[in-house]
């Protein structure tokens, strides 16, 4: 059984379709990329998910259990976490304060105080600018701030919205490797990229987007042999 479950969803904006009839599923403690140009709908079906936006069709389960009619808090009650993109953190917030309205929902905050020992082992660079604020850190520290952050919900699915959006190369590859080792750690992943080489390496899923239809799905490395990615994502082909 898939932790979550898309099943021939459809969202419109007005009368423009931006996913039409998507199916999908996310296996338990594995990591699922769902790739595509810009445009594509990837962010769309996030949305989706986390109930930010409403299906005009179709059904979306999580744990077996119908929620495309819950609230998006009732979602993250769940485990649902999306970590948007653009990052989004509190900018006149310490990052420790940040971290901590992470645990606001009723899952983690008995734990908090355990939670946030485990991110800032997990990102050390947090622990050490802890008391600044937001806004005066770097813009990889303050991806993984938004990462730790959705971590201190403790997500049963971590979603996640272009993590490398605007990163350079070097700390793109260290975001991607935390995220292969938050899932090592046994957090469920749906990551949502544009640079679609790396994000097929470290999952073992994945799914190609195209106008809002799913037009290839199969093992994350399968797909980066496939000839069509390899011409529209890669430029391997000519």
């Amino acid at each position: 059984m898939s932790l979550l479950r898309l099943e021939n969803i459809s969202v419109c904006y007005g009368d423009v379709f931006a996913l039409r009839e998507v199916s999908l599923g996310i296996e338990e403690k594995l990591i699922t990329s769902l790739v595509g140009a810009n445009g594509a709908g990837k962010s769309t079906a996030l949305r989706a998910i986390s109930g930010l936006v409403q299906c005009s069709r179709g059904s979306i389960y999580f744990e077996d259990r119908k929620i495309e009619r819950l609230s998006t808090d009732q979602r993250v009650e769940m485990g649902l976490i999306q970590i948007p993109e653009g990052r989004l953190v509190f900018p006149y917030m310490t990052a420790k304060e940040n971290l901590e309205t992470g645990s606001m929902c009723r899952r983690s905050r008995g734990e908090r105080k355990e939670n946030l020992e485990k991110v800032m082992e997990m990102f050390p660079i947090l622990r050490e600018r802890r008391q600044q604020l937001a806004s005066t850190l770097s813009g990889g520290e303050q991806q993984m701030l938004a990462i730790a952050r959705g971590l201190m919900a403790r997500p049963r699915l971590l979603m996640l919205d272009e993590p490398s959006l605007g990163l350079s190369p070097l700390l793109v590859k260290e975001i991607f490797q935390i995220l292969r080792k938050i899932n090592d750690q046994g957090t469920t992943i749906l990551l949502v990229e544009q640079n679609v080489r790396q994000s097929l390496e470290i999952a073992h899923y994945g799914y190609v987007l195209e106008n809002g239809r799913i037009v290839l799905s199969a093992g994350a490395q399968e797909i980066i042999k496939n000839d069509h990615v390899r011409k529209a994502y890669l430029g391997l082909l000519k």
